[in-house]
């Protein structure tokens, strides 16, 4: 039972510290992107899943580049290995749009990356790069 535990505990972490990674990726590309705000601006207005698609090839360039820069996994592997590849995006998502909701409140614009979707599906993309290629 106590292994059970730590090996839950384990994947938990694992999944978190990927997160607090992604967040920080996440965070530096919204600021990236708020400078040519207007054009995916226009095209999440237009076409959402364009965004999507542009925000996930975006993500996957992130993703190699940070394995270019640290070709390790993160965290060492638990018995949940890729638990953090749905996990993750997922607190990032939510991080990203609690960044938009309180950008908002102070009354400045929010880029689609400061959004759950958006930003869920640029963390994804690192996730799932990183996971594919760091086996």
């Amino acid at each position: 039972m106590d292994e059970l535990l730590a090996v839950v505990l384990a994947a938990m972490a694992e999944a978190l510290f990927e997160a607090l990674i992604e967040i920080v990726l996440v965070g530096l590309a919204s600021l990236l992107l708020r400078g040519i705000d207007k054009f995916f601006k226009a095209v999440s207005d237009v076409n959402p899943v364009a965004t999507t698609f542009a925000l996930g090839l975006l993500g996957a360039l992130v993703g190699f580049l940070s394995i270019a820069v640290y070709p390790h996994p993160f965290v060492h592997p638990s018995r949940f290995h890729g638990v953090s590849v749905i996990l993750s995006p997922l607190i990032t998502g939510f991080a990203m749009s609690q960044l938009g909701r309180f950008l908002r409140s102070h009354g400045n614009r929010v880029t689609p990356m400061e959004t759950f979707g958006y930003g869920s599906a640029f963390a994804f993309a690192i996730a799932l790069v990183r996971f594919l290629m760091l086996r």
